[in-house]
């Protein structure tokens, strides 16, 4: 889901261009239908094309751009490289010339389709993959002029280039049995026609829509929608028949989709209501106005991968219901208002105004549905994303930032400076350290910098217990130690103490803080824990459970403060503001998630008795690891736990 999440946001980019694009060909193209061609339509039409045309570069770039480890032209560059490779060794020419030089009408109509968002986004992938794996490769002396960065791109060609070769056995395949499909439900009457309007959106992820509309809308099997609408009265059209495979998606394009960006308006935080607004509202115009729909609609398919598919659903369901009702419309560019009204009086459209009533009740079945469904399982859509998602975008230097450079900074010094540290790792709470010289740590300096303790375990192993936020510490010292980050002023004020690291004040008041005890097993003093950071209650307080279930769930109410990617522990902040750790087994980290399945997102709300973690009990024995299971109460050194 995080991967999906991470191509949703890159191809924010992308999107945020294309509702004025699609704006300006509407326009256009309304000026040329009702004025005839003439230089604004035709100029505004082209401005429009621009974009709307070169859909599918623009995510191979934008792709390749966001899900690269650092945002770097470079991994930009990889991806339209593997755009350009793919679509050229695929285009109808080249193929004819693989065939001994056979006419270009004779290819396989299939590869007239490969120019697609779905290339597009596999080529972004292959250019992201290319710059992440390989962007600081160093070559022998004699080739060294193709290292690092220069090699990214030509690694990118040569991935595209077996990548053509898969694609160029399997697209053909694929797309000519979806038209067989397509030929085998027009039988099928309305219900045909919402297979069909399901199956139309579910596939446009991968542009093998397409190959349906070219059986519904065309001439593939007979049925022509399209051009004998278009014909009105000179055509083969029928009254009642031509526009069952169009007439379904005015209501979904003119006000299901709009509904569905309000409803993603609604549920954004208010402090991102500003800027979700921009992109939500101006796509969902082009959607009412043109009836392009993607500007919306790839705005949430990886994002909430479960809203499109109820969409989709939708989308049948619409198809379906205006098949059997004598309500006919057709288009000539898509399924927008201003189809709809150059349409109006086409001696084939039947009832038009049903389509507006239908509009208004599947505008309120999208805003219901949406908001509920959003709010029920908490999707990351626009304006709703994590607040470390948000960091990810955050400029250089924001005051929280400079902070933890600040204790970064002095972390170094007290640790006997960068040269001093040859290898750096978190966990849960602590940094993790192979230290050159365990001489130079200098246990007190770390104390004052925020450090909550200091264990040295033995050999040249170093920890600093901090707390929840010692990643970002940790990133800020790999920061500074690369030169990536310049040093702060010694005078820079500090990130928070390592106790204060999720939502609250530390207290000082003594309270008893009564859990539900979060995996079945034995319940143990912490004393017990063969791990001074959580025996001596550096952390905080607690008792510890030598678990004997497979799950984890939230001991009370909550939302969760931080889940952990490697899933070896998790914080939940309460209802009334305690802040619990739960640390599966001790160095557990160590095995990077294998044995640990997180159930839950960071900033999930969650109830009591929420599953947060699965684990696999005989994986983290079988790996050395003790099993013992800290909960610790992180903001109330006085706090006592009981469980129940």
């Amino acid at each position: 889901m995080k991967f999906l999440q991470n191509l949703g946001k890159s191809l924010m980019m992308p999107i945020a261009v294309m509702p004025v694009a699609a704006i300006l060909y509407g326009i256009g193209n309304w000026i040329s239908n009702t004025a005839g061609d003439n230089i604004v339509s035709v100029f505004l039409q082209g401005a429009g094309s621009a974009v709307i045309d070169n859909l599918a570069v623009l995510f191979a770039i934008g792709v390749a751009f966001g899900m690269a480890r650092k945002s770097d032209g470079v991994a930009a560059l990889a991806g339209l490289v593997s755009w350009l490779v793919v679509t050229v060794l695929l285009a109808p020419e080249a193929v004819a010339g693989y065939y001994g030089g056979i006419e270009v009408t004779d290819v396989d109509p299939a590869f007239g389709r490969v120019q697609n968002a779905f290339v597009g986004i596999i080529c972004g992938l292959v250019g992201a993959f290319s710059y992440n794996r390989f962007h600081d490769t160093k070559l022998p002396d004699w080739l060294a002029f193709f290292s690092g960065k220069r090699a990214v791109a030509i690694v990118s060609a040569g991935a595209s280039i077996v990548l053509s070769v898969v694609l160029f056995f399997v697209w053909p395949f694929v797309f000519g049995a979806l038209v067989a499909f397509g030929e085998w439900i027009v039988g099928f009457g309305p219900i045909g026609a919402g297979i069909y309007g399901f199956l139309n959106r579910l596939l446009i992820p991968t542009g093998l829509h397409h190959a349906l509309n070219s059986v519904f809308w065309f001439d593939v099997a007979g049925i022509n929608d399209i051009p004998n609408f278009l014909a009105g009265a000179d055509g083969d059209g029928v009254l009642g028949v031509t526009g069952m495979y169009t007439s379904g998606f005015f209501p979904i394009m003119m006000f299901g989709l709009p509904g569905a960006a309000l409803a993603m308006y609604v549920t954004a935080r208010s402090t991102r209501k500003k800027a979700a607004a921009g992109i939500l509202f101006s796509a969902a115009f082009a959607s009412f106005f043109v009836g392009i729909t993607e500007p919306l609609e790839f705005s949430f398919m990886f994002l909430a991968p479960a809203l499109y598919g109820l969409h989709a659903l939708f989308t049948g369901i619409s198809m379906a219901i205006t098949a059997l009702l004598p309500a006919r419309m057709g288009f000539g560019f898509s399924a927008g208002a201003i189809d709809m009204g150059l349409g109006w009086n086409n001696p084939l459209a039947q009832n038009p105004w049903l389509l507006l009533l239908l509009g208004i009740a599947w505008f309120v079945i999208y805003f219901l549905v949406f908001t509920f469904v959003i709010k029920k399982w908490q999707l990351k859509t626009i304006g709703r994303e994590d607040d470390e998602d948000l960091a990810d975008d955050a400029p250089v230097g924001q005051s929280v930032d400079a902070k933890y450079a600040a204790t970064a900074n002095r972390f170094l010094a007290a640790l006997g400076g960068s040269a001093n540290i040859t290898s750096l790792d978190n966990c849960a709470t602590r940094l993790r350290m192979e230290i050159n010289d365990v001489s130079k740590v200098d246990d007190s300096a770390l104390k004052r910098a925020g450090a909550a303790g200091t264990m040295k375990p033995g050999g040249k192993s170093v920890q600093v217990i901090y707390g929840l936020n010692v990643q970002f510490v940790k990133e800020a010292m790999e920061g500074i130690m690369s030169g990536a980050i310049e040093p702060p002023s010694a005078d820079a004020p500090a990130s928070v103490p390592a106790t204060d690291t999720v939502a609250t004040v530390t207290r000082t008041d003594t309270r008893v803080v009564r859990l539900l005890q979060p995996i079945a097993g034995q319940v143990k003093q912490l004393s017990e824990v063969p791990d001074p950071t959580f025996a001596e209650q550096v952390m905080g307080p607690g008792l510890a459970i030598e678990p004997t279930g497979d799950t984890v769930v939230s001991p009370a109410p909550g939302r969760v403060g931080h889940a952990f990617d490697t899933g070896h522990a998790i914080a939940i902040v309460t209802d009334d503001g305690v802040e619990i750790l739960i640390h599966i087994g001790l160095d557990t980290v160590d095995m990077q998630g294998d044995g640990f399945e997180t159930l839950v997102k960071t900033g999930d709300l969650v109830d009591e008795g929420t599953p947060l973690i699965r684990i696999d009990l005989e994986k983290i024995r079988a790996a050395g690891h003790p099993t013992i299971t800290p909960v610790i109460v992180l903001n109330n050194e006085n706090a006592t736990v009981e469980f129940r």
